[in-house]
């Protein structure tokens, strides 16, 4: 390849800045991780200090515990090496960030995760411009188009009212960190306020700690309370929870932990459910399209917007889009990477 050698390029730890001597998001331990948020196939434990945005800090104190943390202000920029780097909201879920990477005046930009629909439980995504933009395309197929989360909201809620209706749980299945908030927070903004503390929602053991998080960072959502805490009497009956919405990560979806629940309808949030066939064969009874990734019109619009002539796409459906972005005259190629295709944060 012609040219100056790139910012950014891909090691066996990870994404490496040899400007900077740092990694990206690295997938095994190295002396110096710049992070964009706190999903696990992009914080791992193990490094010697971590740069992130400072929304993000609770939640990989949550995750990795205690480590050497570098926290900075959305914006805010600071030196690695020769590098000039800066953290800028992406929009996917609270404290995530986009890398923009200054070297001798060539700036790249590395999305990390990230959406351009609102979103009430983080800061919403701001368009970096640079020559070389390092996309997320986990749904890079035109068939990715998201509809207005509110709309997808009420659905649930309506759901939720069928399940009461009918004697049955509800019990929605949900990414625990960002997919669960958003749902609860999207929720809150449908149910009058005088009506919060009828439509208070329990929460799977898994969820409790996001949940705190969000709440203390002043996310406005509907009341919970772990189901772990509930009467000793009441979760003992098989008819407990009727009625109830119940909040659980996916992994519950095929435990003994469904055990309680006599009747219950399981729903699932996610980006996954816009294939009809993802949630038949997944055994979910509703499926409710809400992703915290860009979709397909949104992955295009970025890009343009970004003004970048070279991207570099990762994890996902990249080859649809390195294809409809050469033939936008864009010298465009899939980057591999060791993230999540099908992450929980989708």
């Amino acid at each position: 390849m012609s040219g100056p050698p790139p910012l950014v390029e891909p090691r066996p730890e990870g994404l490496y800045c040899a400007a900077g001597d740092f990694h990206i998001d690295p997938w095994r331990p190295v002396p110096r991780a710049v992070i964009t948020h706190g999903h696990g196939d992009h914080a791992r434990a193990g490094s010697g200090e971590y740069h992130l945005a400072a929304p993000g800090l609770p939640i990989l104190q949550w995750r990795l515990g205690d480590q050497a943390y570098r926290p900075h202000a959305y914006g805010e920029a600071f030196s690695l090496g020769r590098a000039r780097v800066s953290l800028h909201p992406a929009g996917h879920v609270l404290g995530s960030a986009q890398v923009r990477i200054e070297v001798d005046g060539r700036v790249w930009v590395a999305s990390g995760d990230y959406k351009r629909d609102p979103d009430p439980t983080c800061a919403p995504f701001e368009v970096v411009p640079c020559e070389t933009f390092i996309t997320e395309s986990t749904f890079g197929l035109p068939i990715y188009r998201w509809r207005p989360t509110p709309q997808v909201a009420a659905e649930i809620l309506d759901w939720w009212r069928g399940c009461r209706a009918r004697g049955e749980t509800a019990v929605l299945f949900a990414y625990a960190l960002g997919k669960a908030q958003r749902v609860l927070a999207e929720l809150a903004a449908l149910v009058p306020e005088a009506e919060h503390a009828a439509h208070r929602v329990l929460l799977h053991g898994a969820m409790a700690q996001g949940v705190r998080i969000y709440r203390e960072a002043g996310v406005r959502m509907l009341p919970t309370e772990p189901l772990s805490e509930q009467p000793e009497g009441r979760r003992a009956r098989t008819d407990a929870f009727v009625g109830e919405l119940v909040l659980a990560p996916p992994s519950a979806a095929g435990s003994a932990w469904m055990r309680r629940f006599r009747r219950a309808s399981r729903g699932f949030a996610s980006g996954w459910m816009r294939v009809r066939g993802n949630r038949r064969r997944r055994g979910y009874d509703r499926g409710f399209v809400i992703s915290d990734h860009a979709d397909w019109p949104s992955l295009l619009r970025t890009v343009e917007e970004t003004g970048a002539r070279r991207v570099l796409a990762t994890h996902g459906d990249t080859d649809t889009l390195v294809r409809v972005l050469r033939g936008r005259g864009l010298d465009a190629h899939t980057l591999r990477t060791e993230y999540g295709d099908e992450d929980e944060g989708a």
